[in-house]
């Protein structure tokens, strides 16, 4: 009778294993590793879309994002070390170095706005009217108006340099030239209160304008277009990568969904869109 219950019990034993066994690939459909690091650009950030997006991500796919919020040269440094994750940037031409340097794969286009300057309603340099955006930082410089920088090598900052050498000029070490070292949102802010000039992208300022005080005095000017784009971080390079995490990321961004949210993101509190979304077009096609 005993050696029947052992029998009994050491069968109850093997298939509560075999069970166990079986459950082990349905309990690995959840991430691995959880934790996603996203290096992103305050612009995406200030504007209030990664608010939207990111708790929709982490509740599909079960990761949690931390975002880290600075400009995209200075993302694009955290993947060049492996801090990062994925990337989601502003500043094509770093970017393709970044990618030529191997050390992101798949940059996939996500989304584009455009950039403005915006100054004071005074407009003392009388650049509103200006035919392309170097002409208008010519009559800014000509002026002596005070004209505010981000100068944290951001995607904007690139932007702007890429302006100021089409013009021609080079402002750095002039007294009408400050730079913040801050964000778009905090840039805005301290143009505002000095009443400068200063390039900012429509999405941030559209967000913040009702208490800025700075009407956009430029805009339209082909070189003003803001492409962003999404990169996974290599990890070939970085083994500890969360390469899983920044794909699923990645193709969440593009997905027919989140470009649906991307196209009407901005619409019912400032009237238009603060993005348009790119998933699948080619850079060329952009502001056709």
């Amino acid at each position: 009778m005993k050696k029947t219950v052992f029998h009994y019990l050491g069968y109850l034993l093997l298939l509560c294993l075999i069970s166990g066994l079986a459950a082990a690939p349905t309990a690995s459909a959840a991430p691995i590793q959880k934790n996603l690091i996203l290096a992103t650009t305050t612009s995406t950030q200030d504007t209030g879309l990664l608010d939207t997006l990111i708790p929709m991500f982490e509740k599909k796919t079960g990761y949690f994002v931390k975002t880290i919020a600075v400009g995209s040269g200075q993302a694009m440094a955290m993947g060049q070390k492996g801090e990062a994750d994925v990337l989601l940037v502003h500043s094509p031409d770093a970017e393709k170095k970044f990618m030529d340097a191997k050390d992101g794969v798949n940059r996939r286009l996500v989304m584009h706005n455009d950039f403005v300057i915006v100054g004071p309603s005074a407009d003392p340099a009388r650049i509103k009217g200006s035919r392309t955006s170097p002409e208008a930082f010519k009559k800014i410089a000509g002026n002596g108006s005070l004209f505010v920088s981000r100068g944290d090598n951001s995607g904007t900052h690139s932007k702007e340099k890429g302006i100021w050498k089409a013009a021609g000029l080079n402002p750095e070490g002039q007294k009408w030239y400050q730079q913040t070292g801050l964000g778009m949102g905090q840039t805005l802010n301290v143009a505002a209160e000095k009443k400068g000039y200063t390039l900012a992208d429509r999405g941030t300022w559209l967000s913040l304008q009702k208490n800025l005080g700075l009407p956009i005095l430029m805009q339209g000017d082909p070189i003003l277009l803001n492409i962003y784009h999404v990169i996974e971080v290599n990890q070939a390079k970085w083994p500890k990568v969360n390469a899983a995490g920044a794909k699923a990321f990645a193709d969440f961004m593009v997905s027919a969904q989140t470009q649906k949210i991307i196209k009407s993101f901005g619409v019912d509190k400032y009237g238009a869109p603060l993005f348009f979304p790119d998933a699948g077009r080619k850079v060329e096609e952009l502001g056709k």
